[in-house]
């Protein structure tokens, strides 16, 4: 992640946080603004097969080199004709001379005063405009009765409807999804050029965290976060390394970082970022690196580490699991995804009716675990979890997203309008 940002933290006390120093704290609009400002694409590009680039990252803008569909064609069952054959008033009757089904053609060009029958896709007999649907036509022995009233170019697609030759259909830094991979099809493609994966080293810290399955000894607890941020890197493309769980030793957690830093483009932990005697990874960066920003004005999660070490970015996110989670959504995903070379990185956020009212301090953006229900009115409405600790992995897992407060609210009030960001935003 560079150059070197202008938002650094400030101060020589490595043992008191920001805050405690009285320093002012990032707000997320400007973590946001500096990810965007400095986080640059780290990886270069290959050619992947259609069938493997879903969730790839595009390296460069697709120019289509044929029209989609190649030839004008039926977009329904009927007949196709002139248009101009038919009488102004009253019926027409045209004999039904030919049929084309599709992938085949007329070979010849088509009479005036006669009718083709014609099936979906098939292409149009060349000098018919017309198709009228097979539902709505009379049939009188060889012939069809149509209605006066059917509208010239009805039922006709045209050649390049979807995609005209020479048209860029997808643009580079775009995340692939499965419409994307018709899209490329469609237009003959059968490799895309993609960004190669983002590597990144995975591990979480302290003693007390250790692996399922097993007997728990004293003030142990079993891993969540790790498992947890190792399926949301994986769904944003990224390859994992897993390197288990740190002990609180800050030998181990230094030669670890610095290990991983040479080999991966990215280095995430959770846990170990605060400013405890066992919190070596923030003092880690501080050392051997550069530390962008650590505390945030934000709750849950407010110490969070984005920063460098060698030429690989850090992101150090809080140990409490439902803060990790908070903070991966909003501040590592979007970085993962510039690294990686995405454009659109900003999940969408939806305006809902707020089903509760709660005081709030000043000055920090709050994310609040909600459910999405609709009202009596049908206005969707957002209603908080009944539990709020940052500990809470469970409370992600009963409820349908983050209400974002901002920081200039100090009330909210039942019936307001808020913002909330759905879970499905950014869990694909």
């Amino acid at each position: 992640m560079s150059p070197a940002p202008t938002h650094v933290l400030r101060g020589t006390d490595r043992q008191a946080s920001p805050e405690a120093r009285g320093d002012r704290l990032m707000t997320a609009a400007e973590a946001l603004d500096l990810i965007a400002r400095i986080a640059v694409p780290v990886t270069a590009a290959e050619e992947i097969p259609l069938a493997r680039a879903a969730g790839r990252i595009l390296a460069r803008d697709i120019v289509s080199t044929m029209d989609v569909p190649p030839h004008a064609n039926a977009a329904v069952d009927g007949y196709a004709f002139f248009h101009d054959d038919l009488a102004l008033t009253g019926e027409t009757f045209l004999p039904v001379t030919a049929r084309v089904a599709a992938g085949m053609a007329l070979d010849r060009r088509a009479r005036r005063g006669e009718a083709i029958r014609i099936f979906t896709g098939a292409p149009m007999p060349d000098g018919c405009d017309t198709v009228a649907m097979q539902e709505n036509v009379r049939t009188e022995g060889d012939s069809i009765v149509l209605d006066s009233r059917t509208r010239r170019g009805a039922n006709r697609r045209e050649a390049g409807e979807d995609i005209a030759a020479g048209s860029t259909i997808l643009r580079q830094g775009r995340r692939l999804g499965p419409f994307d991979i018709g899209l490329a099809a469609s237009a003959g493609l059968t490799v895309l050029p993609c960004r190669q994966q983002l590597r990144v080293a995975l591990f979480s810290t302290g003693d007390e965290v250790t692996d399922p399955p097993g007997v728990l000894r004293p003030g142990a607890i079993f891993d969540a976060n790790r498992h947890a941020l190792r399926a949301l890197l994986e769904g944003v493309g990224c390859t994992v390394t897993d390197l288990g769980v740190l002990p609180d030793d800050a030998a181990a957690t230094r030669n670890a970082i610095l290990d991983s830093a040479g080999q991966h483009h990215a280095l995430m932990t959770s846990g170990g970022v605060s400013v405890g005697d066992e919190d070596h990874v923030q003092r880690t960066i501080r050392e051997h690196g550069t530390l962008h920003a650590w505390y945030m004005a934000i709750k849950p999660g407010r110490p969070l580490v984005l920063g460098d070490i060698g030429n690989a970015t850090f992101i150090g996110l809080p140990g409490n699991p439902a803060a990790a989670m908070v903070t991966f959504v909003r501040f590592a995903r979007p970085l993962l995804l510039r690294l990686g070379g995405a454009d659109d990185v900003a999940p969408k956020t939806f305006d809902v009716r707020s089903a509760f009212g709660r005081n709030k301090k000043g000055g920090r953006r709050e994310y609040v675990r909600v459910h999405l229900r609709r009202g009596g009115d049908g206005v969707t409405e957002a209603h908080a979890f009944d539990r709020e600790g940052a500990g809470l992995l469970s409370s992600l897992v009963d409820t349908d997203g983050l209400a974002e407060l901002p920081e200039e609210m100090t009330r909210l009030e039942a019936g307001d309008m808020i913002e909330v960001l759905p879970f499905s935003e950014v869990l694909s």
